[in-house]
C-alpha cells in the first residue's frame, strides 16, 4: 500500500483558504498520475482518508467531479476515487459553519470560506459535498470526540447521503479527537485497523 501524504495552503497562511486550499488539494491527487508508473500505482484503487476538517475536504475530493464547469474550483478530468475515510471531521461544510463555535476556539469555517452561507452561497455550494450527492462512492465516517459531542452532524450527512443512494457508515471510535490519529493510541490503532479493512476489501 502506497501513500501520499498531502500538504495544503491553509487559512491564516498566505493563499490559504478559498479557492486554494482546495486547488492544492486537486492538483495533489491528480499528480498521482504523472507518478504513477514510476512508482507502480494501481490508479484504480486510490482511497482518500482525511482527519478533522481534513476529513471535510477528502469527501469533497470525491465530490469534484460533479462540479459545474463555471465553478473556480472546476479541474478537468479529475482523479477518481476508489472509497473515503473521514476522521472525525463534520462532512458537511454548510452544516458545521452554524456549530463551528460548538467545537472550535476559533470560527474556523467562517475564516475559510471568508463568511457564512448567507455571505458567500456560491462557495459554500462548490465547496459543501452534500450539494453534490450522491458521490456513488463508499464513505466511511469514523466518529470521535468530535462528531460524538456535537449535534448530529454526521448522522444527518449520513440520511441525506443514503437518500439519495449513497452508501456511508458511520462507525464511533471512543477516544479524543487527536486520539484518533495518534497510532501509539487504542482509538489510533482501532483508526488503522479501519483503513487496513478497506483497503484489503478492495483487492
Amino acid at each position: 500500500m502506497a501513500t501520499w501524504n498531502i500538504e495544503y495552503r491553509r487559512a491564516g497562511s498566505p493563499g490559504g483558504g478559498w479557492p486554494n486550499t482546495y486547488l492544492d488539494l486537486a492538483k495533489a491527487v491528480d499528480y498521482l498520475r504523472k507518478i504513477a508508473a514510476k512508482d507502480k500505482l494501481d490508479l484504480s484503487r486510490v482511497f482518500v482518508v482525511g482527519h478533522s476538517s481534513g476529513g471535510q475536504l477528502a469527501l469533497w475530493l470525491g465530490a469534484r467531479p460533479k462540479l459545474p464547469s463555471t465553478s473556480p474550483l472546476h479541474t478537468i478530468g479529475p482523479l477518481a476515487i476508489k472509497e473515503i475515510i473521514d476522521i472525525d471531521g463534520p462532512p458537511d461544510l454548510t452544516a458545521a459553519q452554524p456549530l463551528e463555535s460548538d467545537y472550535c476556539p476559533m470560527p474556523a469555517v467562517t475564516q475559510f470560506m471568508e463568511g457564512t452561507p448567507a455571505d458567500q452561497p456560491a462557495r459554500y455550494h462548490d465547496g459543501s459535498v452534500q450539494s453534490f450527492l450522491p458521490l456513488n462512492i463508499p464513505q466511511i465516517i469514523l466518529s470521535g470526540g468530535l462528531l460524538q459531542h456535537v449535534g448530529t452532524l454526521a448522522v444527518d450527512y449520513q440520511t441525506a447521503a443514503r437518500s439519495k443512494g449513497d452508501s456511508v457508515t458511520i462507525i464511533p471510535v471512543d477516544g479524543g479527537h487527536f486520539d484518533l490519529v495518534d497510532p501509539s493510541s487504542k482509538p489510533g490503532q482501532a483508526v488503522v485497523a479501519e483503513i487496513l479493512r478497506t483497503v484489503n476489501r478492495n483487492r
